[in-house]
């Protein structure tokens, strides 16, 4: 199985952190040398591993934020 690379290209912020230092992220991040995609996933400290996680392309995180704050209008259960 080939190594997956990556490139943080910018950190955008933390969205928790668990105990053993593990944080859950908001990057923009370059995998395998493609092009940058928003990146939410859960990273160990330094960043020598990471959990799975979800990448989005710029139009998918436009998408994804219209959605979230039509839920948080509405203030479902």
């Amino acid at each position: 199985m080939p190594d997956i690379t990556f490139d943080i290209i910018k950190h955008y912020g933390i969205l928790s952190e668990e105990k053993g230092g593990w944080r859950k992220e908001i990057n923009l991040v370059s995998w395998n040398g493609r092009n940058p995609k928003f990146d939410i996933r859960d990273w160990a400290p330094g960043h020598e591993k990471m959990g799975k996680g979800i990448t989005l392309t710029q139009e998918e995180a436009a998408r994804l934020i219209e959605l979230i704050a039509g839920a948080l209008e509405k203030k479902e259960p």
